[in-house]
Formats: structure tokens, C-alpha cells, sequence
């Protein structure tokens, strides 16, 4: 588990979307600053993630409202100044959804240069009470039970989420209160299944995939997130490749079974 958790320590970092309710800069400033701008620049790291926030809020906003979204409304809100870095914008505004939200974004008809938003690994987790999904929380501890063999223990789930950011007890501006999403709501949604050691003292804790986590998505489907999520190489993941790829086969075999 280490070595995993310290390849997310470098891998994707919240900074493009940790000012998600922070205001932006006026205009005026915006243009003066854009033509003095390079690509290394450290201000124009600083007003680039500003404007992935921006991109981000705007698709978060598009997703609850299951609406396509077009390129032009995108545009509206990169501002003109910043039309020449859009297709920069757009990129780390995409992985920012896939990775910390759990939202893909695909594109839906080419010539309106439109685009859908869906769950990623197609899971079907209501959380349309909150204003940022936490649909990315559940796909990375579902990758991280998977490298564990199957059954992770509460403290090598801790020991990766506190890597990434995420400390139980303390509040996160995305997840909201951790612990209380991780051992209730996720096990009521049947997402995951928590359970108690026999014989410990003091007692331990152990997490599982629920059925509900079976049904919707594959180990193939999580692993593939993971890797990207950690930047490894898929040879990093080699034995659980093919645990995944064994799964994948067992499942087509239960399909073809009824039929038989």
C-alpha cells in the first residue's frame, strides 16, 4: 500500500479546484495580465487554475441539471482573453472532473461542439443533495479495497486517503466529513460493506465491495481509473490486471450461462 499511496502523494493535485468558491479577478486585470503570460509562468499557473475553478463549476452546475453544454458556453466563461489557452483550460478542467469528481465528459455532436456529462464507471450513487458530487471518493476506495486483495483494512484505507488530502474527522471542502461518508452512507448505499474482525481488541475494521459496487461497475473499470489516478504505468498493475481480466471472463460466462 505504500508505494501506491506515495504515487498519488505527486499524482493529481486539488490545486485547480480547491477555489471552487473563491472570486475571480476582474477583467480588465485579466486582460493586462494575459498578454505578459507563458505557459511557465507562475501567474499564469495561478490565473489558469482560477479559470479551470470557473470551467469546473460550470459543468458541476450542467451535470446536476443533466444538460449537454455547448463550447460556446464554456467560452463565455474562459472570457475572450483567454480564448487562445481554452484548449489548455478545457483539459485540466476535464481531468479535474474524471479524477476528483468522477464525471466524464464526452463530446455529443461534433459540429454544435457540444458535450455530456456522465458518471464515470457508470455508477448510479444519488448525491444530488450536495453541490459537489463525491462520485470520485467511491471509485478510489473501490480501487484501493481492490489492491488490497479484495478486503482493506480501516487503517491502509486511512493511511491513502490521508496521502491525498483526506483526514478523518476533519471537514473536505469536496467530500464533506469522511468518516461519516465512508461507514455509513457508502455502506447503506450498499456500495460497501464495513465490517468488525472477529476477536480484536481494541476492535478492527475491515472494507469490502458491496453488491450494489458488483453490479455497477468491474475491478477492469476500477483499476483502469486507478492507474490513471496514480499516473503507473498499467505493467505497474500487472497481477491485478489479470485478476481484473479473470473477472472480465467470469462475467461474460454468467451472461452466456442462461442462454445455454
Amino acid at each position: 500500500m505504500l508505494s501506491i499511496s506515495q504515487s498519488c502523494q505527486n499524482s493529481y493535485s486539488f490545486t485547480s479546484c480547491s477555489n471552487l468558491d473563491e472570486e475571480s479577478g476582474s477583467l480588465e486585470e485579466e486582460r493586462l495580465t494575459i498578454l505578459k503570460l507563458t505557459d511557465d509562468d507562475a501567474e499564469w499557473q495561478k490565473l489558469k487554475n482560477q479559470k479551470v475553478s470557473q470551467l469546473v463549476n460550470l459543468l458541476i452546475l450542467k451535470y446536476r441539471m443533466k444538460e449537454c453544454i455547448e463550447e460556446v458556453e464554456m467560452l463565455r466563461v474562459v472570457t475572450e482573453g483567454y480564448r487562445k489557452q481554452f484548449p489548455v483550460i478545457f483539459k485540466e478542467a476535464s481531468k479535474c472532473l474524471e479524477m476528483i469528481f468522477g464525471i466524464d465528459i464526452k463530446e455529443n455532436d461534433p459540429v454544435s461542439r457540444s458535450y455530456v456529462l456522465t458518471n464515470t464507471l457508470n455508477l448510479t450513487y444519488d448525491d444530488s443533495n450536495r453541490r459537489l458530487p463525491r462520485n470520485g471518493f467511491l471509485i478510489i476506495i473501490l480501487g484501493v479495497i481492490f489492491i488490497e486483495g479484495n478486503c482493506a483494512s480501516e487503517e491502509s484505507v486511512w493511511e491513502f486517503l490521508n496521502v491525498i488530502g483526506i483526514y478523518d474527522g476533519k471537514e473536505h471542502f469536496i467530500y464533506g466529513e469522511p468518516r461519516e461518508f465512508l461507514t455509513r452512507d457508502l455502506v447503506q448505499q450498499n456500495y460497501l460493506r464495513y465490517r468488525q474482525v472477529p476477536e480484536t481488541y481494541p476492535p478492527h475494521y475491515v472494507f469490502l465491495w458491496g453488491p450494489r459496487a458488483y453490479s455497477e461497475t468491474t475491478k477492469m473499470k476500477v483499476l483502469e481509473f486507478l492507474t490513471k489516478f496514480t499516473r503507473r504505468d498499467p505493467l505497474y498493475f500487472s497481477s491485478l490486471y489479470s485478476e481484473a481480466l479473470r473477472d472480465e471472463e467470469e462475467r461474460a460466462q454468467a451472461r452466456k450461462s442462461p442462454m445455454d
